[in-house]
């Protein structure tokens, strides 16, 4: 006979999973570091988020594609040293103004591979190679530091690679509106009535999912659904590593509007966490992250294709001010990757563990052989980036 734990109801019962979370219920915790990793799905175009405005070589390659400079009609927002924002991102720009954020103009993955799949995958797992490793590095580094009783979170349908492992996560996901006399529920709220996490996050929860699914999130209003996300996110018992993909990212064609509609979106989450998290925002650092950027020409269909470097975000109330992180390649001609991307001059993973490190204290040994395997060369790019 197969008996199921009683955590394990809430998945089916309300779209809300806590399975395992009842690993730190008992224990009693102050303040602590929180982490948000945003991860754009479908290779985003790095010279449009940071754009290069500086660059002589911009214009000539992105022909249409390129944002045009600051102080331009729908100019790029001026960050340091020839680079801008998209225009449609005037939230994540005040942050930047705020020293909240800062950015490395040209990331990668180990592998040059331009497959989403793989890449993804290599992305995630912190590997050098495709299935070089079955867990995810998010959840490494939550095993790492066990003893400081961090709790994961997922948010979305399931659970990314980059969060599952041996570490016990939650996941939440928008589900149906739980009505308020509903009889599941009430018996849910009994049976959790006495645990000191769950019965905080189940009714947290549900508020969430009334929130996302009973007319108080339209459709497509992704500041309050950062808002929701940042509501299992806040408080002492709040999860304190979170996870979100955000997708849309593969601009193959007509890549200009997309951008600009995507890039707002991106822009309205990113302010609704920041806004929902209130107090917890300056304990907060957040990356955004993609699998690898498009090629530095524009395409005959005004898109790009697929490439090799892109852009990575670092913002949060935690971060310290500072300017680039990394070196700019250049658009050269000669400067190019395979004479047709942007040439990556960093490792994507020595940014997460410079985060991890300074952030979340993950030592610099456990980061070299447990989370990031091999890496001993890889050192963060930055000391004191939080």
């Amino acid at each position: 006979m197969t008996h199921v734990h009683r955590r394990h109801l809430l998945s089916g019962a309300l779209g809300l999973s806590l399975i395992g979370a009842g690993r730190v219920g008992a224990q009693s915790r102050g303040a602590t570091p929180k982490l948000i990793l945003l991860i754009a799905r479908g290779a985003m175009d790095g010279i449009s988020l940071t754009v290069p405005w500086g660059d002589p070589n911009h214009v000539a390659l992105r022909g249409d594609l390129a944002v045009p400079q600051p102080g331009e009609p729908e100019g790029a927002l001026d960050l340091i040293e020839g680079f801008g924002l998209h225009p449609s991102m005037p939230a994540t720009h005040a942050l930047f103004r705020a020293g909240q954020m800062r950015f490395a103009p040209a990331v990668a993955i180990p592998a040059r591979i331009r497959s989403h799949f793989d890449a993804q995958d290599v992305l995630e797992s912190g590997a050098e190679t495709v299935r070089g490793q079955t867990d995810g590095w998010l959840n490494r580094a939550l095993a790492a530091v066990g003893g400081k009783g961090l709790t994961g979170l997922s948010v979305g349908a399931q659970t990314p690679l980059v969060l599952r492992g041996a570490a016990p996560v939650s996941s939440w996901a928008p589900g149906r509106e739980v009505d308020g006399d509903d009889r599941v529920a009430r018996q849910l709220m009994d049976l959790y009535a006495d645990d000191p996490l769950l019965g905080v996050n189940l009714a947290r929860g549900l508020e969430t999912n009334a929130m996302a699914e009973g007319g108080r999130i339209r459709r497509n209003d992704v500041a309050a659904l950062g808002q929701a996300v940042a509501r299992l996110m806040s408080g002492p018992q709040g999860a304190d590593v979170v996870a979100v993909s955000v997708d849309g990212w593969d601009t193959h064609a007509r890549q200009g509007p997309q951008m600009t509609q995507r890039l707002a979106g991106l822009d309205g989450l990113i302010s609704g966490l920041q806004e929902g998290l209130g107090e917890d925002w300056a304990r907060t650092a957040m990356i955004l992250a993609t699998e690898f950027g498009r090629t530095a020409r524009a395409n005959g269909t005004r898109g790009t294709d697929h490439g090799t470097a892109s852009s990575l975000l670092l913002m949060g109330g935690a971060i310290r001010p500072g300017g680039l992180i990394g070196d700019w390649p250049t658009l050269a001609e000669n400067r190019l990757y395979e004479g047709r991307d942007l040439a990556p001059t960093l490792d994507v993973r020595s940014v997460f563990k410079g985060v991890l490190r300074d952030h979340l204290g993950v030592d610099r040994g456990a980061l070299d052989a447990r989370v990031f395997p091999g890496t001993a060369g890889e050192a963060p790019p930055v000391d004191g980036l939080v």
